[in-house]
């Protein structure tokens, strides 16, 4: 990987990808189908302010385009990169 990643962000949503391209420092996104009804979703940045601003970004987009579909808020993980393969 050619960028120095720090820091990321796990969501258990997901419908926000041409907007989190546009975020400062995004570096990769993953979306994975964990079955059983679980989808996770994780987002990769240069540093924690793109982490932050993706964070406030993807709350106004739940909230006008799928408040209906998820009336409970997503399980979010976010911390500094330890290690990467």
């Amino acid at each position: 990987m050619s960028r120095s990643v720090k820091y990321t962000v796990v969501r258990q949503y997901e419908g926000f990808v041409p907007l989190l391209r546009q975020v400062p420092g995004f570096v990769a996104y993953y979306w994975v189908d964990a079955e059983h009804g679980v989808m996770l979703s994780t987002s990769v940045f240069e540093d924690q302010a793109g982490a932050d601003e993706l964070v406030k970004r993807a709350a106004d987009f739940v909230r006008d385009n799928l408040a209906p579909l998820l009336p409970n808020p997503p399980q979010v993980t976010a911390g500094h990169v330890v290690a990467a393969g």
